[in-house]
């Protein structure tokens, strides 16, 4: 431990002048157990900061082979080691100039021990939730309808929510309004995801129910609904198809769904895409007008990110090419794009990478990043910027 004499005389050689100095001064030794290892840094904005003095937590999320996330109640943040020149030291009770409010008649040295110390810490920076994963594992085991008279359901691979949480990396939130993305619904406490022909199922008994009865899509009475349809499939079903493709609302006392048009439209063209490698455009815009219910009108607008127009061949074709289906890195994303079609419009393509875009980044920015863009015949057409292999 210094001294007061011992102070004043490191003072003197580093030419430093006692009365520019506090009065208290701090002293600081490593203690006998200190390591590196003991404690990690983690750097906070205003809105984290704020986050955990209110209370609430913040969690770690990852499997071994992946990249550790950090996660609030609605947000992901990505996890990066920044390095630092200056050692960072922990020392509890030591005390900053503004807080050394006590007015010393003369010097005095305190002694403060080091705990531990850092060359490093965790920057956050926020980004995407990591989301790909949770339909991979939902479609481990899609609920496929109630199980056949003598067969037994199949009960492995089915996840709650807290499963959920453990393995994908993103905010219990952002796990949710996917959960609704991808229609998946809880089934005796664990979370399903619906296998395709069984909602299509579901779809095709709502709107031939819709046609038989004459009811306008907008107005699908629930009671009625059930009653007639209940005994083909479970009732929760019916109201989960309901949900899924409309909008649950109450007038005098009775409720109603009013279908959405666009949700509707764009299920019914991916049943009938899904069994094709690529249909004439004019034959399937055709097709899938006639197989919507009465009132409701198709438009390839209803279609982005779920299918793939090709206006340069002949005749004219469309092909499934959903972006839930596309890598979650955006270089790899961008590679595998470029494989499918060696040049793309801007309007093809940003269906294709909207979800990449990060806070205040627009799809124009990615595609100045990622691809090279030239004219061809009087349009502006993006490829990539290095060769790729077939």
């Amino acid at each position: 431990m210094r001294s007061l004499e011992e102070v004043q005389a490191t003072l003197e050689i580093a030419k430093l002048k006692e009365e520019d100095l506090n009065e208290t001064i701090q002293c600081l030794s490593f203690g006998d157990t200190v390591s590196s290892a003991d404690y990690c840094l983690m750097e906070l904005d205003d809105t984290l900061c704020k986050h955990i003095e209110a209370g609430h937590s913040l969690v770690i999320r990852g499997d071994k082979d992946e990249r550790a996330v950090l996660c609030t109640e609605d947000k992901t943040y990505d996890l990066k080691i920044a390095d630092t020149s200056n050692l960072l030291l922990f020392v509890p009770g030591c005390k900053t100039s503004d807080q050394l409010t006590d007015v010393q008649e003369s010097p005095q040295v305190v002694h403060a021990q080091i705990w531990g110390f850092c060359s490093n810490y965790w920057e956050l920076r926020k980004q995407r939730p990591r989301l790909k994963k949770l339909k991979k594992l939902l479609m481990e085991n899609p609920y496929e309808g109630p199980a056949l008279a003598g067969q037994e359901e199949n009960t492995e691979n089915r996840y709650t929510m807290h499963d959920l949480l453990e393995r994908i990396q993103a905010s219990e939130e952002e796990i949710q309004e996917q959960l609704d993305s991808i229609h998946a619904c809880q089934i005796d406490g664990y979370w399903r995801v619906l296998d395709f022909d069984y909602e299509m199922k579901l779809l095709g008994h709502v709107t031939q129910l819709l046609d038989s009865e004459s009811w306008s899509f907008h107005k699908v009475p629930l009671q009625t609904t059930l009653e007639e349809l209940g005994p083909l499939e479970p009732r929760e079903m019916i109201e989960h198809c309901l949900s899924c493709y409309g909008k649950r609302y109450t007038e005098k006392d009775e409720v109603f769904y009013a279908l959405h048009e666009d949700r509707v439209c764009r299920g019914t063209a991916l049943m009938l895409l899904q069994n094709a490698v690529k249909f004439n455009l004019s034959e399937f815009q055709q097709v899938w007008q006639q197989s919507v219910p009465d009132g409701m009108s198709t438009s390839l607008e209803q279609l982005k990110s779920v299918a793939l127009l090709d206006r340069a061949s002949r005749p004219e074709t469309i092909s499934l090419l959903r972006v839930e289906d596309l890598p979650e890195d955006t270089l790899e994303r961008f590679n595998h794009l470029f494989t499918l079609r060696e040049k793309w419009t801007e309007d093809d393509i940003t269906p294709y990478i909207q979800d990449l875009c990060g806070e205040k980044q627009t799809s124009g920015a990615l595609l100045t990043k990622y691809a090279r863009s030239s004219m061809q015949s009087g349009i502006k057409v993006f490829n990539s910027r290095r060769p790729l292999a077939r």
